[in-house]
């Protein structure tokens, strides 16, 4: 696996972490290591399970799972090359990191991976679709209900979501089982994407549930009060 890859270092991760040159791996690691894009999380006390939607290559998780070492951590990616990079990444975690190839959506249902590109078209703007008439699904979508189910009784302290527009489909329908069992909420948003007006259907889904909502960068974030 380390082939051709890079091994990158931080304070910020207990672990090194592999890197493929020539893509938008380093994009990401400077946006979480450099940026401290989860900085905002940074102050949060009795973090158990944190569930990671749109994983990518698992710098995100790797951030998150060094500053709160007592977590359990979900990971969720649908694309195959940034999967097999994250399973790499988060191999010295052990038990703590799972990881499901999939990608969340409202209802368990056949999904693509787009061939459309999605703004630079690189590793970090992966996009899913459900399957045409005839099309044979690529992987099967999962709705957070259902993984939350795989963690009885627990509640989800962090659900950490970037997953390229997608979101407005995960938040536009079948969320009222699990949204109450959400304490803290950090999204990236994205409105120019195919799946439309992100902002709008994830506002919706979250007023009046006790949240209170400020941006940090490119991050929405919700916490609960």
């Amino acid at each position: 696996m380390s082939a051709g890859l890079l091994t990158l270092t931080t304070d910020l991760a207990r672990h090194p972490l592999l890197c493929r040159p020539g893509t938008s791996d380093g994009n990401v690691f400077h946006q979480i290591f450099v940026e401290r894009e989860y900085a905002c999380l940074d102050d949060l006390r009795d973090v158990s399970f944190i569930l990671d939607c749109g994983a990518n290559v698992g710098y995100s998780a790797a951030y998150l799972l060094s500053r709160f070492p007592s977590a359990r951590l979900l990971s969720v990616e649908p694309d195959p090359g940034n999967f097999e990079v994250l399973r790499a990444n988060l191999a010295p975690y052990g038990d703590a990191a799972r990881l499901l190839r999939s990608a969340v959506w409202s209802r368990p249902t056949g999904l693509v991976l787009s061939r459309d590109p999605y703004r630079d078209g690189m590793e970090w703007t992966r996009q899913v679709r459900e399957c045409g008439p005839g099309e044979h699904p690529d992987l099967l979508a999962v709705d957070i209900g259902s993984l939350l189910r795989l963690y009885p009784g627990e509640r989800i302290s962090i659900l950490k979501m970037d997953i390229e527009g997608a979101e407005g489909i995960v938040f536009g329908s079948n969320y009222e089982s699990w949204i109450d069992l959400v304490d803290n909420i950090v999204i990236e948003l994205h409105d120019d994407s195919v799946f439309g007006d992100c902002t709008a259907a994830f506002a919706a889904a979250i007023s009046g549930r006790g949240f209170s909502v400020a941006r940090h960068g490119e991050l929405t974030v919700c916490r609960r009060r």
